[in-house]
């Protein structure tokens, strides 16, 4: 179903769920909303499905201009949200370490998805809700550094699962020896480190060259980068399981601070509904994708194997030992102070969100447990102000 039509169904559907208190008579605003999506992608399709529900949630009265890959791009979304270029936006928050040190603290830990029964088509939909509700209700230091930047954080969004795609067989502990592999965050680079390999820090836009021209023998990506990025051109073999982990670490809709405020209360009740739908559609999207792409590689002569036991064991020891370095290397380089009692809260966090979506079917249910179990739980009253 097009994202636009179930995001109508939905709703109609469910409008009642915070339409039902009466409404002060205000004046129709149009929200502006910049993504370094391209047109017609997954990142701007939903934000498309995002303003249509934040319209009709609202009744007409909040409307929002998506600009993709236009007005802002992902390098610049958090300046550029900061000084009102645009009313709101998606942030990578890895691109702004120094900013959002508590915030990049709990993107770094998605690796413990893999410690956790997860099945890997509902591992970044857990990270989203659990993401959300950490940031939401459980850290004010990163609702501190979001007023900082002057931003205000309204939900969260995660790729599916990262594997690795290869131009060879990498199964084993003895293939990956000496391997080249891109990754795409430190938590990948330390992996890769771990287990043999040399980690290469390249965007996943410029992996298709390098696959291509030998720089790279792996990228540590989602199986949806074969599609998107077209790296079934040049990938010949993929290694599923390992290792493991989603990229957590976006605001899907950060709004600038001042605008924010400017919001009835309703409104902002509103804006943080239709958030929960963003994240849910376009994480489900995502996971849709990866599986797509992940069942039709060997219809394009793309080899999919499983991780050696060997590979598996020595990635499950690295992740329990890398808990513990990212709690030292915020603590160091960041002063985050408490980031050892944070690691161990947002796991607690992060198991319950496992079985909280363990049989999500749609995206519209698991926009109403995004809603249900943490977004309505916002005290629009006073957060972010």
């Amino acid at each position: 179903m097009p994202i636009r039509a179930y995001a109508q169904r939905f709703f109609i559907a469910t409008l009642f769920v915070i339409g039902a208190t009466a409404a002060t008579p205000t004046f129709a605003r149009t929200i502006s909303y910049a993504t370094g999506y391209p047109p017609n992608s997954i990142g701007s399709n939903s934000a498309l499905a995002y303003a249509e529900a934040l319209k009709a949630l609202s009744n007409g009265d909040l409307s929002v201009k998506v600009f993709p890959m236009s007005l802002l791009s992902f390098s610049e979304a958090a300046p550029g949200i900061r000084d009102g270029m645009a009313d709101s936006g998606f942030v990578l928050f890895s691109y702004f370490p120094s900013e959002f040190p508590n915030t990049n603290l709990i993107s770094e830990l998605t690796m413990l998805l893999e410690l956790d029964d997860v099945a890997p088509s509902h591992a970044g939909l857990a990270y989203v809700g659990a993401m959300s509700e950490y940031l939401f209700h459980h850290c004010p230091e990163c609702v501190t550094e979001f007023a900082a930047q002057n931003q205000v954080f309204t939900g969260a969004s995660a790729s599916a699962p990262y594997m690795m795609l290869c131009n060879e067989k990498v199964a084993s502990l003895a293939d990956i020896k000496g391997k080249r592999l891109r990754s795409a965050g430190p938590q990948w680079a330390r992996w890769a480190q771990a287990v043999g390999g040399t980690p290469v820090t390249i965007s996943v836009s410029d992996a298709y060259e390098a696959l291509n021209q030998g720089v790279l023998d792996c990228s540590i990506s989602s199986s949806v980068d074969l599609d998107i990025f077209r790296l079934s051109e040049v990938v010949s073999d993929v290694t599923a399981g390992v290792p493991g982990g989603v990229f957590g670490g976006t605001g899907v809709n950060n709004f600038n601070r001042e605008v924010w405020r400017e919001l009835t209360e309703r409104e902002r009740e509103q804006v943080l509904r239709a958030s929960a739908t963003f994240g849910a559609i376009i994480s489900w999207d995502y996971q849709v994708g990866a599986t797509k792409e992940l069942e039709a590689a060997p219809e394009q002569g793309i080899k999919v194997h499983e991780p050696a036991e060997g590979l598996q064991q020595a990635s499950q020891r690295f992740i329990v030992e890398d808990m513990k370095t990212i709690a030292r290397n915020y603590q160091s380089r960041s002063g985050v102070n408490n980031a050892e009692q944070s690691i161990k809260a947002f796991q607690t966090i992060l198991s319950k969100w496992v079985k909280l979506v363990k049989d999500v079917s749609s995206p519209e249910e698991l926009a109403e447990i995004y809603w249900r179990e943490t977004y309505s739980k916002v005290d629009v009253s006073e957060y972010g102000l």
